[in-house]
């Protein structure tokens, strides 16, 4: 039988929660980027995008007007994927030359990218909930044009863009095990709606030869109370940190429950990061929280 850690094993001193900036509207996406040794994140409802700086620990404006962002992610040569409500699309920020990757599947423009994730062979997998375009302050109104919400792999290799997850109400966050062979969704469903309606689980997928999602099951499911998942992260152990209303609630590689480190905010989305990768990086309502693990990104492991 597998010993279950502690949440101390992997977050030595859950009282030293540390608020690191202040001053957002709504922080999502973060990202540490090791070049810069910053953190950067999304100010979704400013049209903003920050950055913290280890440096120095001060907070600074990376960019505006930059058409509502979310998620974003460190590929391979150093850029950042990163996630364009307003325009619609997948995006590349090369050193602040944007780009776009991807804004159509087939005819119909997609709906409003959330959160992204590089997969080991280095194809690019995203969800495409509708908040940017049903939600006033994440984006602009439009129409649903593919009519559902779904969780895509885009090759950049081949220009490919294909549907990989068709069964999650509303798609959020998403992470891989550590040897890419898992795939965990949020499904935030219940997000607006009335208590009770709408899912508030993680689901898991077996993934196939890096393309094929299989065997689709509940890897866990929130709480009265817990509201619901968002950002998740996962790491070199598999065990999977996901955002909630009552903090980080952290999960084995099954599905059991290790813990919850408390925050004071909402949290919206969290990452491993830092010099050499042991910090855990929470964006939660109006600020950004960092604390140290024994832990470090899935990610490390490829």
């Amino acid at each position: 039988m597998t010993r279950l850690p502690s949440l101390t094993e992997l977050v030595p001193d859950p009282s030293a929660l540390e608020r690191i900036s202040t001053g957002s509207t709504w922080a999502e996406g973060p990202l540490w980027i090791p070049s810069s040794r910053t953190l950067r994140w999304s100010d979704i409802p400013a049209n903003r995008i920050m950055q913290w700086h280890a440096e120095d620990g001060s907070t600074s404006v990376y960019a505006t007007k930059v058409e509502f962002t979310n998620g974003r992610a460190l590929d391979p040569d150093g850029s950042v994927v990163q996630c364009s409500h307003g325009r619609r699309r997948l995006e590349r920020d090369r050193d602040g030359v944007i780009e776009a990757v991807v804004d159509h599947w087939g005819t119909a423009r997609l709906n409003s990218p959330n959160d992204v994730v590089i997969a080991p062979d280095g194809t690019i997998w995203f969800t495409d909930p509708a908040y940017g375009i049903t939600e006033a302050r994440e984006g602009h109104p439009g129409d649903r044009e593919y009519g559902d919400h779904l969780v895509f792999r885009f090759d950049p290799a081949t220009g490919m863009l294909r549907p990989a997850v068709l069964d999650v109400e509303e798609p959020n966050g998403l992470a891989f095990s550590p040897d890419g062979s898992t795939l965990y969704v949020a499904d935030s469903s219940s997000v607006r709606k009335p208590a009770g309606v709408g899912n508030r689980w993680i689901r898991a997928y077996d993934v196939t030869d890096g393309v094929r999602c299989k065997n689709g099951r509940v890897f866990t499911e929130f709480t009265d109370g817990e509201g619901f998942p968002d950002g998740i992260a996962v790491d070199s152990h598999g065990n999977v940190w996901s955002s909630s209303e009552i903090g980080v609630i952290v999960f084995t590689p099954d599905g059991t429950r290790i813990g919850v480190l408390p925050v004071p905010e909402l949290v919206g989305n969290l990452c491993f990061g830092g010099d050499d990768g042991p910090t855990l990086f929470v964006a939660a309502s109006t600020s950004i929280y960092r604390i140290a693990t024994t832990c470090r990104d899935a990610s490390t492991s490829w």
